[in-house]
């Protein structure tokens, strides 16, 4: 292969790289920003030992996130929403900080949420009636 286009062949990676790197960080929260979380309004917060859910509702779309009251060393941390009548949309692992989002199309349903941090569990009941 010639000198020349092998530069050309760097040069154009190059420039794909940048591109999109500056794509990255010319948006606000990347990609979450466009989630029904970081777009909607806070509905409520659902308070317990060890952390706290927060619900978001954009539309006819629920979303919800798990925080940590002390974000630090990984651990388990889990939350769950669901429509009346849905199924659960959830998520469980090891995180620092936070889980979700995860979101539902409840129209204008009722949602249940659930989230734990380590020992500490929260279960909503029925909200957003």
């Amino acid at each position: 292969m010639a000198r020349g286009a092998i530069r050309r062949r760097a040069a154009l990676a190059l420039a794909v790289l940048s591109a999109s790197g500056a794509l990255v960080l010319a948006s606000p929260g990347g990609v979450e920003a466009a989630s029904p979380c970081s777009a909607g309004h806070k509905a409520r917060v659902v308070s317990f030992s060890t952390g706290a859910v927060h619900v978001y509702k954009r539309g006819r779309y629920v979303c919800a996130i798990t925080v940590a009251k002390q974000p630090g060393a990984p651990q388990k941390m889990s939350v769950s929403i669901r429509a009346r009548g849905g199924r659960p949309n959830g998520e469980a692992g090891e995180y620092r900080k936070q889980t979700g989002p995860r979101t539902v199309h409840a129209g204008r349903r009722c949602v249940w949420v659930e989230g734990s941090v380590g020992r500490g569990r929260v279960s909503s009941g029925w909200i957003l009636c």
